[in-house]
């Protein structure tokens, strides 16, 4: 086995295609091909489908990305760390967040202090965040809590109640607050399963006895808060995502006990160590001290 194969093998798992694995190492597509047929020859295994030109891997195949996973990141993080002066003068820090709002203040601070590295922010939900940072597709994540997980170290940035919103001009505008109960005969308009927003106020509405049912479910933050202006139905967010819209008006909710999202920077506890992943962290602990 070879460190060619492996790495001829990852790049057409990561990237979907002997194609684009080409690309992604300057070499040609029978270049590619021919060190992933030697990789499977040598040890008798069939690592992808091939069907009518699309790739996919094989149970066996997800079993060595894994592992070729953890190979690559280990190998990217021993770069860092012979160029760690490097990498904070011109490295790339990648960031995926549920919200970009609670970065905003701690991008700034970073970017002050680190003006050559290249930063990258991307939208998800909780699932999506944590499936990226396993994936080693993201370094940083943001999550709408602070997740009980060995895997993963985190740094609490805040804590706020999850409110409603409708339009200016919707009946509701005018209510002083909302009971989780009322919510029952209310168009709503949540978020895609998935998010920690909707799971949250499903639970509380749960224990208070009420089973919620959208009107509409919208996937982002963004795209419920311009259906919510639209005057469509209501909709939710943590108070300190709420921001500065005269399209819209938020309502407390009541008889939902504690209901509030804790907004958590996080990282896999192994690439803590990274020189970017560590300097971001000390900028956000500076910040939220």
């Amino acid at each position: 086995m070879r460190y060619v194969q492996l790495r001829a093998f990852h790049h057409v798992a990561v990237c979907g295609g002997f194609s684009r694995a080409a690309e992604a190492l300057h070499l040609t597509q029978p270049a590619i091909s021919d060190q992933v047929r030697k990789l499977e020859e040598e040890y008798d295994v069939l690592l992808f489908n091939r069907h009518k030109k699309q790739v996919s891997l094989t149970p066996q195949g997800d079993k060595l990305l894994e592992i070729t996973r953890r190979l690559f990141d280990n190998e990217h993080q021993a770069l860092e760390l012979l160029s760690e002066q490097r990498a904070l003068r011109s490295g790339t820090l990648r960031v995926m967040a549920d919200s970009a709002h609670h970065l905003l203040h701690i991008l700034a601070r970073f970017r002050d202090r680190y003006s050559g590295v290249r930063v990258t922010v991307r939208a998800g939900n909780t699932e999506s965040v944590l499936a990226a940072l396993h994936a080693y597709e993201a370094d940083i994540g943001v999550l709408g809590d602070v997740p009980e997980s060995r895997d993963l170290e985190a740094l609490r940035l805040n804590v706020t109640p999850i409110v409603a919103f409708a339009a200016r001009s919707h009946p509701l505008a005018a209510r002083d607050a909302l009971q989780i109960q009322e919510l029952i005969a209310l168009p709503l308009v949540l978020r895609e399963k998935g998010s920690k927003t909707r799971r949250k106020l499903e639970d509380a509405a749960a224990t208070a006895g009420v089973t919620l049912t959208p009107v509409i479910e919208a996937e982002g933050r963004e795209a419920v808060r311009e259906i919510v202006a639209s005057g469509a139905g209501i909709g939710f967010v943590s108070e300190a995502e709420f921001g500065a819209d005269a399209r819209l008006v938020q309502i407390p909710l009541q008889g939902a006990g504690n209901l509030t999202m804790e907004e958590a920077l996080v990282c896999l506890r192994e690439r803590r160590g990274g020189k970017l992943v560590q300097a971001f962290f000390e900028v956000a602990r500076d910040l939220t001290a």
